[in-house]
């Protein structure tokens, strides 16, 4: 059935080359329709090995064809018997073609080798054996063609054989043949489950081998897309001994690689475990695991997995998941790259950027998908005011509220690091020099992630943050940009949050019309995301029995949306100071009128007073305040503000 397994199987092995000096007979017998056997006349030995042998002939031989072969060397001869499993010509016009022919096992044949490589020159045995261990694919044009027409035949028997019963089970057996293995496993991820299940094992019942994708070996493939080759004698800490525990087997050596889709996602990995008479695969086993990969992918290549329950962020809906990072722009979709980038590595990663833009959520992203995912997800409020109450979460030494020992294996997110005291940091600092924790008989077995809205490289020039302690956090960093940079991602964000909080209040989804939409792009959003998210679940708390949301005001009635305090905190109690829609130089006119208003009552109307109080004159005070008035003209405002604004210009103008 896959013919074309066995084709690649010799096309690998590395053949002794054959010379004609070397005095080597060599025959072919074949039997044709039942016939008795008769020789092929012109087939000339190319190269052997303990496992096939190739030669040419103009003889026009099928593959799968059984041969007889004897080999006479000298005093010692040999008859075999072997399957034809390769047949190619070097050039178009060729008129030999070159066989590849499998031998049978046979312990002789290695005795056979033994004394044909005897006779060989010391600078001939050298030759070989740099071929054999340095010999790299595609060094010639006809290289180039064989491994083409070889990979044709390969996708020919997936295309024919893929879908059909016992495919992939063959396909695991010459795998173990080619590699001369013990075992091999091939898992596909369940998204339902959020496991790798065995769709197909050797050796041992399938239904068994189930587990979360981010356990063992198979699940670090499979989380990092990384191929690994271990032994369980040098690699142990990467090897997981509950699995050989549990199903009762000793594993010694492992090769795996992950399976691709059309997508180019993981949806699995292919396992293969103890190679036979050695300690571990061979990097020529790597090289054939990269073609095999290959393979197995091309068979799972419209497998699409998706499901609303996965945790896998490439197998789920982002809209029905918890923990979900919305976007489109190109600073989310970078920040989706960077969480491929460090979901796995051991150093710290420091986020920062403004409140609310879901530093904390980018956090326990990280935490979920990486490998330390099954394990604790712990925070520290770093920035309370109670410093000894944060010292005890952080080094004990009570090791029940000690975070560092309750979360080991797992992930401390140190919330606005800034706010640690610097004895705190100091000591922070010591527990990652030594990786002990302080008074306890613990080491430090845990991931550090740590957010702050305040610049620590500035807070360390100044002397305000131990310079050791910001150097090593920040060994990976990421910044997050504020909402009022990412106005296309709004729509986006107020669907997913819409969705969720009419769920939770068991609600017929809600919409906000296009108007109101274009409102809230056009907001400054000085508490960033979360501060949109209170915005919806305010509207849709506002709205209950209304299906299109239209007629709300974000900020300007008694009952805003947004939260005022923020923005006055951001930009202050000025109008139009964060309005970008208006050129900054008129914004600064409407701020001096402002300044210049509060100047004239604090003066009671006096404008001569105010004008002198502020160093200008008092027609230089009038020509501000008609400027601004001009201004304020252009404005695109309602009536009710258009009528309140130039009410108050009178009044100031025609002040004493």
């Amino acid at each position: 059935m896959l013919a074309s397994f066995s084709e690649f199987k010799f096309y690998q092995s590395f053949r002794i080359p054959v010379e004609d000096a070397d005095d080597l007979r060599f025959l072919v017998q074949i039997s044709r329709d039942r016939a008795p056997l008769e020789y092929i006349n012109d087939a000339k030995l190319l190269d052997i090995s303990l496992t096939g042998l190739g030669f040419a002939t103009a003889e026009r031989i099928s593959v799968g064809k059984e041969l007889t072969i004897s080999l006479q060397f000298k005093k010692h001869h040999l008859d075999l018997t072997g399957k034809v499993v390769r047949a190619f010509s070097q050039t178009l016009d060729d008129q030999k073609i070159i066989y590849g022919l499998e031998i049978d096992e046979d312990k002789s044949i290695s005795k056979f080798l033994e004394h044909y490589i005897l006779g060989f020159s010391s600078e001939r045995l050298k030759n070989c054996l740099v071929d054999s261990a340095i010999k790299e694919r595609y060094t010639k044009a006809t290289d180039g063609f064989e491994i083409f027409s070889l990979l044709l035949s390969l996708f020919k028997d997936i295309t024919h054989f893929g879908d059909k019963e016992g495919f992939i089970e063959s396909m695991l057996e010459e795998v173990i043949r080619i590699l001369n293995a013990q075992r091999a496993s091939l898992f596909l991820i369940n998204p339902e489950t959020n496991e790798l299940e065995a769709i197909c094992a050797l050796g041992i019942r399938k239904e068994q081998l189930k587990f979360d994708y981010r356990v063992g070996i198979a699940g670090s493939v499979f989380t990092t897309g990384v191929a690994l080759n271990i032994d369980t004698v040098h690699d142990s800490t990467r090897f997981n001994e509950a699995f050989d525990k549990k199903y009762g087997f000793e594993t010694r050596s492992i090769i795996c690689h992950p399976i691709h889709n059309r997508e180019d996602k993981i949806i699995g990995v292919i396992e293969v475990l103890n190679k036979r008479n050695e300690d571990r695969f061979t990097i020529e086993d790597e090289k054939t695991m990269k073609v095999l990969s290959l393979i197995f992918s091309s068979a799972f290549y419209n497998f699409t997995p998706m499901s609303d329950k996965s945790l896998i962020r490439r197998f789920s809906n982002p809209f029905d998941r918890k923990n979900a990072f919305i976007g489109r722009v190109p600073h989310v979709a970078s920040l989706r790259s960077t969480i491929v980038k460090l979901k796995d590595i051991e150093a710290p990663v420091l986020i920062s950027g403004e409140r609310g833009v879901g530093k904390s959520l980018y956090a326990k992203i990280l935490h979920i998908e990486g490998q330390r995912g099954l394990k604790g997800f712990e925070i520290v409020h770093c920035s309370d005011k109670d410093q000894d109450a944060v010292g005890k979460m952080l080094f004990g030494p009570d090791e029940k509220e000690c975070k560092l020992i309750t979360c080991q294996g797992g992930t401390v997110h140190l919330h606005e690091i800034w706010g640690l005291s610097l004895k705190h940091q100091k000591a922070l600092m010591e527990v990652f020099k030594t990786r002990h924790i302080t008074d306890t008989k613990f080491t430090l077995d845990v991931r550090i992630i740590a957010t702050s809205t305040r610049d620590l490289g500035l807070l360390a020039s100044n002397g305000e943050f131990d310079r050791e302690l910001y150097e090593h956090l920040s060994k990976a960093t990421v910044f997050m940009e504020p909402l009022r940079r990412r106005a296309d991602d709004i729509e986006l964000l107020v669907d997913y949050f819409l969705k969720a909080e009419c769920k939770k209040e068991g609600l017929l989804l809600k919409a906000f019309a296009p108007k109101l939409m274009e409102k809230l792009k056009k907001y400054d959003w000085p508490g960033n995301v979360k501060e949109l998210r209170l915005c919806v679940e305010r509207a849709v708390l506002y709205n209950p029995k209304t299906h299109i949301i239209t007629d709300i005001e974000i900020e300007d009635s008694a009952s805003p949306l947004v939260d005022l305090s923020e923005k006055k905190r951001m930009f202050g109690d000025l109008p139009f100071v964060s309005d970008h829609n208006i050129s900054l130089k008129d914004r600064m006119s409407l701020v001096e009128r402002e300044m210049i208003h509060s100047e004239i009552r604090r003066c009671n109307g006096n404008k001569s007073k105010a004008a002198k109080a502020m160093g200008i004159s008092r027609e230089a005070l009038r020509k501000k305040l008609l400027m601004s008035t001009d201004i304020l003209k252009s404005l695109n405002l309602s009536e009710d503000e258009r009528l309140k604004f130039m009410k108050e210009d009178d009044e100031f103008l025609s002040a004493a």
